[in-house]
């Protein structure tokens, strides 16, 4: 088991969800929080406030094509003795605990597998493990600690688009490097950020594709009132049009400035429960046959939302819906007798009949039952998406410092970039590119009553577009 360091502080701020004065840990343990998801993603609150606004407000920065400037202020790595220090930042309290502490356990389970197996260019991997308990100015704040105090050579974290572009501008100041693994909406790119989270051409637009060659002519989309939905949904409209979707087939209303388009979709807050308005629209949207929904709902909600589904005789084989914040690990916890023969769409299921896959589970299940950390869960666990994405990174980020031969961030971005650095994952291989994202597999799933997926359609390594908006602009207006 890796030897891991936990840091401890103090730090509020506004935008708090679930976090508090004093001990960011509570119990002094950067493990609280431990509980396997009992809920789903992105279920926190509302009180999120003034950074959630902001990345409502401006989605789309740090949005270039020019060649990135060379480094400032660099961050000093601690290299002493035979360890190297490697972050971890996730929501191990608060609001958030329950997604990410799973991605938590993912990633020790991969320094474990690479300490085992020597270390990374001689060095044993010593993960420090910080909280940044639901609170996105924490993050900054936790971030900023791991490169100046702890003196990280990468961190691995975050999950939802709000604490990312919390600690965007830190890794940026301070020149460190953050993997991040779960899929968002694009439009963003740092060079101080690898995402080996699914873009929105590696998730929502197979799945419209996958509908439309169903025969699916008609398109509601329904979601969670935040940025990645808000952003992806309109990407969808403006695919769909191109696609010769008109706009009268495309439900869930439209909001405009002049002439443009800039929201699409029916929209709830989160933890919404009374979905009985919107699904009486969407059977109504769906009478006249051919449709499909399209569900960035997330968090709890998606109870009461596949509940009033079911109710209103909205079947799979008539009226499907795809949902984008679904997975395995969330399923345990909903109702899958209302979701069997709803659709998925993710880089990674865990159903995948591979060797390598195979492999993969049997070597997570023998060190769940061996590892001693405390709150990991060893019991009744599920794999995800999300969860094999953060594993991926820590592989990805391995071979490019042996590449390379040095810790060094400069130089092992370079090497991420040149094009030559992939690995073999669970779920198929996955390559980094220069554009900071990975080609990989995608895959779309039938939900099972057992919780887990049945595949339907594979798309072999699809590459990343993370800038989709203004070519699509561009496409309608020829």
């Amino acid at each position: 088991m890796a030897s891991t360091r936990t840091a401890h502080g103090t730090g509020t701020g506004a935008g708090t969800a679930g976090g508090g004065g004093g001990s960011v840990f509570g119990t002094g343990s950067a493990f609280t929080g431990g509980a396997m998801r009992n809920s789903s993603r992105f279920h926190f609150l509302k009180l999120a406030g003034i950074a959630l606004a902001a990345a409502v407000a401006a989605p789309f920065a740090h949005k270039t094509n020019a060649p990135f400037a060379p480094s400032a202020g660099a961050n000093e790595i601690n290299l002493a003795g035979d360890k190297v220090r490697v972050g971890v930042l996730h929501s191990l309290s608060g609001t958030m605990a329950i997604s990410e502490t799973s991605l938590r356990d993912t990633l020790l389970f991969a320094f474990d597998e690479i300490n085992a197996a020597g270390g990374v260019l001689g060095k044993k991997i010593e993960p420090v493990v910080v909280d940044g308990a639901s609170n996105w100015p924490l993050f900054a704040e936790k971030s900023k600690q791991l490169l100046q105090q702890d003196k990280v050579a990468v961190t691995f974290g975050c999950w939802t688009s709000v604490s990312r572009k919390s600690v965007l501008p830190v890794f940026e100041q301070y020149n460190g490097l953050l993997f991040y693994p779960v899929q968002y909406e694009g439009e963003e790119l740092s060079k101080n950020i690898f995402y080996t989270a699914e873009a929105v051409n590696q998730q929502a637009i197979p799945a419209v594709d996958y509908l439309l060659a169903q025969g699916k002519k008609r398109f509601y989309l329904v979601g969670t009132d935040y940025v990645y939905p808000q952003t992806t949904n309109l990407i969808l409209f403006k695919y769909l049009l191109t696609k010769g979707v008109p706009v009268a087939n495309i439900g869930g209303g439209l909001r405009k400035e002049g002439d443009t388009v800039i929201s699409a979709g029916k929209y709830v807050p989160f933890s919404h429960m009374d979905f009985q308005q919107i699904v009486s629209e969407i059977k109504t949207f769906a009478a006249a046959g051919d449709a499909a929904v399209i569900n960035t709902i997330n968090g709890d909600s998606n109870v009461p939302f596949f509940k009033e589904i079911a109710s209103a005789g909205l079947s799979p084989s008539e009226t499907p819906v795809v949902s984008f914040s679904l997975a395995e690990d969330e399923l345990r916890a909903l109702p899958t007798k209302d979701l069997v023969g709803e659709l998925g769409c993710w880089t990674y299921f865990q159903s995948l009949r591979t060797t390598a896959n195979r492999a993969f589970l049997k070597r997570w299940n023998t060190w769940l039952k061996t590892q001693n950390y405390p709150g990991v869960v060893k019991e009744k666990r599920a794999v995800d998406s999300p969860m094999v994405l953060s594993y991926n990174g820590v592989y990805l980020w391995k071979k490019a410092v042996e590449k390379a031969g040095t810790f060094d961030v400069d130089k092992v971005r370079a090497v991420l970039e040149s094009g030559e650095i992939a690995f073999d994952g669970p779920g198929g291989k996955i390559t980094m590119l220069k554009n900071h994202h990975a080609t990989k597999n995608v895959y779309i799933g039938e939900t099972r009553a057992n919780g887990q997926f049945k595949i339907l359609e594979t798309y072999k390594q699809v590459v990343p577009e993370p800038f989709l908006l203004k070519g699509l602009d561009e496409k309608l207006k020829k």
